[in-house]
């Protein structure tokens, strides 16, 4: 049994469960959903979104019940968020699903008209608008409080199907917060939900601007003709015919370098090298003996042996030598 009527309280937990299986059972029916995410901190980061729920705090009759609904929002019981012209459908998950509808009021058209003659000459592209981009005074201008474009109470109308007599329950509260999350996403909904359009704004960027062409008295204008007078100078009379092309300049082609043939670098042989190279050369061939084998051999066949070439002592005669450097001479002359 309820206590008073009222269902038990379901926590949070729980009611995010619950919320996930409705979920994923409108996606097994092919129902396509758009749901507000979990989030943590302020229901809204940029102007649009925060200037909506800043709107709805401004009002003492409705401020008292928001902070329940913004609990609710913020632990994703919104499953389902519907923006259209003029109306806005959820489904938002409390003890069971309930339906939320809101009907919000198109601005009047002197007003919208208004607010376009203040923003003239100060929005240039759609993204500046969108982005929220303005100015401080045009912030303040869209954002006003009665006049501007965001609806006051009497401009809302709300019902849910919760058993709540409150005339703002939870569940409608956590779907206007919602809203002001769902425009921080898609900040046009606003002005399709008000029943106006954006481009306005920027249609009259230049409307304030009154640009009005010069106008040139043809009495105070110098013919070319007068101007050599006046300045006491020669005019340069330029040529009609235009100036020639300049002639193009041919590159001379690179030469190419020949690859010098590295010189294989001559042998050098030590001095004691070519000492060794001439005692082997003067050393006499000894005759090797062969026993007879009873066959003739002719004379001409015996190689005759080189010639040995000796070398001249060198002369003494202008330079004395001591007596060791003669015996060292001497021993050197028969080794060889």
């Amino acid at each position: 049994m309820y206590d008073y009527g009222w269902k038990p309280y379901v926590p949070v937990v729980k009611r995010r469960e619950k919320a996930e299986k409705a979920v994923a059972k409108a996606q097994r029916s092919g129902t396509t959903l758009a749901p507000v995410t979990a989030f943590r901190g302020a229901p809204a980061k940029t102007f649009w979104g925060k200037a909506w729920c800043d709107n709805l705090e401004r009002y003492s009759d409705i401020a008292n019940r928001l902070p329940r609904g913004r609990s609710y929002v913020r632990n994703g019981a919104v499953i389902d968020l519907q923006i259209g012209d003029g109306t806005v459908n959820a489904q938002v998950m409390g003890s069971r699903l309930y339906r939320v509808e809101v009907a919000i009021r198109h601005v009047a058209d002197s007003q919208w008209k208004s607010i376009a003659a203040d923003c003239s000459g100060s929005i240039n592209t759609l993204v500046e608008l969108l982005e929220g981009k303005l100015s401080k005074a045009m912030m303040e201008r869209i954002s006003q409080s009665g006049d501007g474009l965001f609806p006051v109470p009497k401009e809302i109308d709300f019902q849910c199907s919760c058993p709540d007599w409150a005339s703002m329950c939870k569940h409608v509260a956590a779907t206007l917060y919602g809203i002001g999350n769902r425009l921080d996403q898609q900040p046009e909904l606003l002005f399709k939900l008000r029943g106006v359009d954006a481009a306005e704004l920027i249609s009259n960027a230049g409307s304030g601007l009154d640009i009005v062409p010069p106008v040139v008295d043809a009495s105070k204008v110098l013919d070319h003709s007068e101007l050599a007078d006046v300045f006491g100078i020669e005019l340069a009379q330029y040529p009609t015919t235009p100036a020639p092309a300049p002639a193009k300049t041919t590159r001379k082609p690179r030469q190419t370098k020949v690859a010098k043939t590295a010189v294989a670098p001559r042998s050098t042989k030590s001095v004691a090298t070519v000492k060794s190279d001439r005692a082997f050369a003067n050393k006499p061939t000894s005759k090797t003996t062969s026993k007879p084998t009873g066959k003739t051999i002719k004379p001409t066949q015996i190689a005759e042996p080189k010639a040995s070439t000796t070398t001249k002592p060198r002369s003494t005669a202008t330079t004395k030598t001591p007596a060791r450097g003669r015996r060292k001479m001497v021993a050197s002359a028969t080794s060889r």
